[in-house]
């Protein structure tokens, strides 16, 4: 088994989780009830080999029941906590400024689903810049491995927890 296909742990806060659950509960009770019965109507239109209202039903169960496993998978997986401490430590759930080749690179440290809404870019805890940064205080400076093999500097400028 890979890396990539061992399920790991993804911080998120409790509005994350129960925003999630209540998605979760929603697809896996009325959203499959509903998508069983626009299957039926469409499979009593007749000829299904042209019928598009039938494809497009079954097409959406099928993004549905993916959406499912994935949110199973991750809250299943979840660590949940409350906000991070406002103490310019960087740990998962705050809103991280870098200073990366003379640049201001700010995003947010964990989950994309703690990012809900907001347009903030999103780099896990496990990524190389994450793991690189995680538990360091502004002006703390850190070095990754990128992908092509170079090693990146990066100084932490602030971190604050999200506030969605």
């Amino acid at each position: 088994m890979s890396d990539t296909a061992t399920p790991t742990a993804s911080y998120l806060t409790q509005e994350a989780f129960d925003r999630l659950k209540a998605e979760l509960d929603q697809l896996s009770g009325d959203g499959r009830t509903e998508i069983a019965k626009k299957i039926e109507a469409a499979r009593e239109e007749g000829d299904l080999k042209e019928n598009g209202g039938y494809h497009a039903a079954k097409e959406e169960q099928g993004k549905m029941e993916a959406r499912i496993r994935q949110l199973t998978q991750l809250l299943e997986n979840a660590t949940v906590g409350a906000k991070p401490a406002d103490d310019g430590v960087v740990e998962p759930g705050m809103v991280v400024t870098v200073d990366m080749f003379g640049d201001d690179v700010t995003f947010l440290l964990g989950s994309r689903e703690i990012a809900d809404g907001s347009d903030l870019e999103v780099y896990s805890e496990k990524s190389p810049l994450g793991a690189a940064i995680n538990g360091k205080k502004v002006g703390d400076k850190a070095s990754y491995e990128a992908p092509n093999g170079k090693s990146i500097q990066v100084t932490v400028k602030a971190a604050t927890p999200h506030v969605p």
